[in-house]
């Protein structure tokens, strides 16, 4: 588990517990990986590339042990768009569709997980109007600032080769709560989306997100996750520009999981601690 997440989620790590997991943090002393890592950056705080690197080094040594890799891929944001596919059903039960599509970016599958359905709509023409942002942090913006060009998906190099946009696979992030967000590099098929501009990138910083996270709470009863609230703050960022324009959008985007878990961060923003 990410140092990070380990040390600001604690009761993450407390539910894998409970089903019987071991939960290390990394960048850890138990794969040589991790040690070399903890050499290299011994105050870090971890990023996904570190523990996507360990997590190989174990899967290698252990003939038990079969390694999955996520988010990232393309089959995982093709598995995903059962989301997408199922939105588009309830959009045509309220007989209405998407000006605008909205998700959170760390590896991209949560994104394309609502917005490729629809994407292909407006590709195939059958929807033209259609505009999709991808939303990531402003500290770990593969797409907003990152190369377009080759780059390996883990710090150790150990994953293949991938076209993507990336801020390099030996980026280390700043600490921040969005855990998940915190990927040097952003899916093949999404990076060549925006890099051909049929897809737009924006991104906030952690003030702004949980600004924005507390107010849809107050409004909809519902304590987003960190990484859910970018696509929040987008929407409610395009809301405030039809207002301006004096125009009626419909404006689709994915609350892709609770804060439940993620009340320290809450905590710290309450409490002005979130730089």
């Amino acid at each position: 588990m990410v140092k990070i997440s380990f040390e600001q989620k604690p009761y993450r790590k407390v539910i894998m517990q409970t089903f019987g997991a071991d939960v290390t943090p990394s960048p850890s002393n138990t794969t040589e990986i991790g040690k070399k890592m903890l050499e290299q950056y011994p105050d870090t705080s971890g990023s996904l590339g570190m523990a996507v690197s360990e997590a190989i080094e174990v899967a290698m040594k252990n003939k038990e042990a079969k390694y999955a890799l996520g988010s990232v891929l393309n089959h995982v944001l093709l598995h995903q768009t059962i989301i997408g596919q199922e939105a588009i059903g309830q959009m045509e039960k309220v007989g209405e569709y998407p000006d605008v599509v909205i998700g959170c970016c760390g590896g991209g599958s949560n994104f394309a997980g609502i917005a490729f359905p629809f994407l292909a709509q407006k590709l195939a023409g059958k929807k033209t109007k259609t505009r999709f942002i991808g939303v990531e942090p402003k500290s770990c913006a593969s797409m907003s600032q990152g190369q377009y060009r080759y780059d390996h998906g883990d710090t150790a190099k150990l994953t293949p080769l991938f076209m993507m946009e990336t801020l390099g696979c030996d980026f280390v992030p700043p600490s921040e709560h969005s855990g998940g967000l915190r990927y040097h590099g952003i899916a093949p098929l999404i990076a060549f989306l925006h890099h051909e501009g049929l897809i737009e990138a924006r991104n906030y910083d952690q003030k702004e997100i949980f600004a924005s996270a507390i107010d849809f709470a107050k409004a909809e009863g519902i304590i987003p996750a960190p990484e859910s609230a970018h696509a929040i703050k987008a929407t409610i960022d395009e809301a405030l520009r039809c207002k301006k324009e004096n125009k009626k959008e419909t404006i689709v985007f994915c609350l892709s999981g609770h804060g439940m878990l993620d009340l320290k961060g809450y905590e710290d923003y309450l409490s002005g601690k979130i730089k």
